[in-house]
């Protein structure tokens, strides 16, 4: 948030004094006015803590107040309220409830609960970007109280109580329906825990002037369609990459077929299968490849995926990490694989663990990898020297050398299901093989993963193979914008 405050202070020397609070606030109004549809003669109350997001917060009230709102201010730090946007909500016609303490206990918060109760939106300005460790204890109440209201409750900038920077959650903080963010989506709002919390985010330009490089990257359907392999007349299939799939066991054969199905619908040319699992795979998809003379002789690839529903299988697991080009290493792979092996390899390594899968790695309890996801994609890359692929609600994608970390957030809740993971790791591996960098297969794979479990469960639950069969819809869809 460095970057955003500086370019924040940067403009606001180059305008006239307030302005850039203005713009904010009147970004911050016409949402709610979209929110309430009718603006006159609604109930609104405003959270209003300290500094410049308290002064966003009152100025935006007091344009709704002009309005014929109902608009009142519940004041956090009275002895630090912004007192511009103050005046100009009293101005409107606002009021302010009572702030004065009684037997130790902020009157505010009686005040605040009637308040509350009857309004039909309540904005959250209680803590901007700065904020760290949660909501204070006088501010956990309120915002206990707007989610238990029936109003629509609108987070300034991002929900009070959340960490702007690694999307953590260390205390109470504001469920929000929606969150208006000012010059440019911070980290919180795009990366779980947090963005449960922010609900829809919407963008307000304050013309911030911030550098190309960016902490997060959230790539759209142009950025996807730029990126996806196309034959040309010349093609043919070992021209289009071939992608080698080490998977599956006596025990799950399945991991193995849903590997393939991933892997056939990837960009790849051939999808070539050494395991246990052959007569099942080729069943199920006999155009794959199918070897038993292991990964070494099993023929030329551009990349290989190794892991899914391997067992204790570490001496496959090793012969693919010996392999001269890139590899996908994903579930009991992940287990099995050794780091210092992963360390040393030449070739490109992608690691796709989920959430436990990457706190067995980094030696920690599940709870602290989904609560600071961030932070452990990043440290896993590190310790790994591999790029990685996290899974999950929001997936992540970090590289190595560091840089800006890549998050997706086209999939569903109905993407937890078995098997879904199998698909993902041949769908990428494919990408591997088409000539996608780790971060871009990563990233990509994880968008077309996601899109398709839209697609596939459209409100209802789908199997893993319904994920693969509608990758292609996904296909379709992000090309058609490119095409």
């Amino acid at each position: 948030m460095k970057t955003v405050r500086a370019a924040e202070r940067a403009l606001m020397a180059r305008l006239p004094e307030g302005a850039l609070m203005q713009r904010a606030a009147a970004g911050l109004a016409a949402a709610c006015a979209d929110l309430l549809g009718r603006v006159y003669g609604s109930r609104i109350v405003l959270l209003v803590g300290s500094g410049d997001n308290g002064g966003d917060t009152l100025y935006a009230g007091a344009r709704l107040a002009r309005r014929g709102a109902g608009v009142t201010a519940v004041l956090l730090a009275p002895e630090h309220t912004h007192q511009g946007g103050l005046a100009a909500l009293r101005r409107a016609g606002g009021t302010v409830a009572p702030s004065r303490q009684k037997d130790g206990i902020p009157a505010f918060l009686a005040a605040a609960e009637e308040g509350i109760r009857r309004a039909d939106l309540v904005v959250d300005g209680i803590v901007g970007i700065g904020g760290k460790g949660g909501l204070r204890p006088d501010a956990a109440p309120l915002a206990a109280l707007a989610e238990e209201s029936r109003a629509v409750v609108v987070a300034v900038d991002l929900p009070s109580g959340v960490e702007a920077d690694s999307g953590e959650v260390r205390g109470a903080a504001v469920r929000a329906d929606l969150t208006v963010t000012f010059g440019t989506h911070k980290p919180a709002l795009l990366v779980d825990p947090a963005r449960e919390y922010a609900g829809s985010v919407r963008l307000v330009e304050i013309g911030l002037d911030l550098p190309e490089e960016a902490e997060l990257e959230a790539l759209q359907h142009a950025d996807v369609a730029a990126l996806l392999p196309a034959p040309t007349a010349e093609s043919d299939k070992y021209r289009r990459g071939v992608v080698g799939v080490a998977a599956g066991s006596a025990r799950y054969p399945g991991a193995a077929v849903l590997a393939v199905s991933g892997a056939l619908r990837g960009g790849a040319g051939a999808v070539r299968y050494v395991g246990p699992a052959g007569q099942a795979v080729i069943a199920r998809y006999p155009e794959t490849l199918v070897s038993d003379r292991g990964p070494a002789k099993a023929g030329q690839v551009q990349a290989w995926v190794v892991g899914p529903g391997a067992g204790d299988d570490a001496a496959t697991v090793a012969e693919v990490l010996e392999a001269d080009v890139p590899v996908l290493v994903d579930a009991d792979g992940l287990r099995l694989a050794d780091r210092d092996v992963v360390r040393a390899r030449t070739a490109p390594t992608l690691m796709t663990p989920h959430a436990g899968e990457a706190a067995a790695l980094l030696g920690v309890a599940r709870e602290e990898v989904e609560g600071s996801r961030l932070a452990a994609v990043r440290e896993l890359a590190a310790r790994y020297g591999a790029t990685v692929l996290l899974k999950g609600s929001t997936t992540l994608v970090a590289d190595p050398e560091g840089g800006p970390v890549r998050v997706n957030a086209t999939g569903t809740p109905w993407l937890a299901t078995a098997g879904s993971g199998d698909v993902l790791s041949g769908l990428t591996g494919s990408l591997l093989a088409a000539g996608l960098s780790p971060r871009d297969a990563g990233s990509v794979g994880a968008y077309l993963h996601g899109l398709a479990g839209r697609y596939a469960a459209d409100g209802a639950p789908a199997g893993a193979h319904d994920v693969a069969d509608a990758i292609p819809e996904a296909w379709r869809d992000v090309r058609d914008l490119r095409d």
